[in-house]
């Protein structure tokens, strides 16, 4: 496997990675509204998605750059976790709310170009 190969593949890689650090953020939502049982169980999905996160992170920083890579995991994240907040815990969608994550995709992409 080439050197570009192996790039676009841990782009891949990465872009699941951030995708299960929403998913350990929406646990941990669920979490703070539950007890008992429900709440051991979230909290199992919860280590189970952070675990597969930072693994996947790792593989993806292997050939990617640290600087670019760990802003596009957090960047992921951040916006994922905003839009299950806003779909699933009726958090508000405020056009100023928006157009933050706006610019912070734009910075996300940006950081990728340069």
């Amino acid at each position: 496997m080439s050197i570009i190969d192996k790039q676009a593949m841990n782009w891949i890689i990465l872009i699941i990675a951030g995708l299960f650090e929403t998913g350990f953020a929406f646990c941990l939502g669920k979490m703070k509204g539950c007890s008992g049982t429900e709440y051991y169980l979230w909290g199992g999905c919860f280590i189970v998605c952070l675990t597969l996160s930072m693994v996947l992170l790792a593989k993806a920083a292997q050939t990617l750059p640290i600087s670019t890579a760990y802003p596009v995991w957090t960047g992921i994240g951040a916006v994922g976790t905003v839009i299950l907040g806003i779909l699933f815990f009726n958090e508000p969608a405020t056009p100023i709310r928006l157009f933050f994550i706006c610019t912070l995709i734009g910075s996300v992409i940006g950081l990728k170009l340069v």
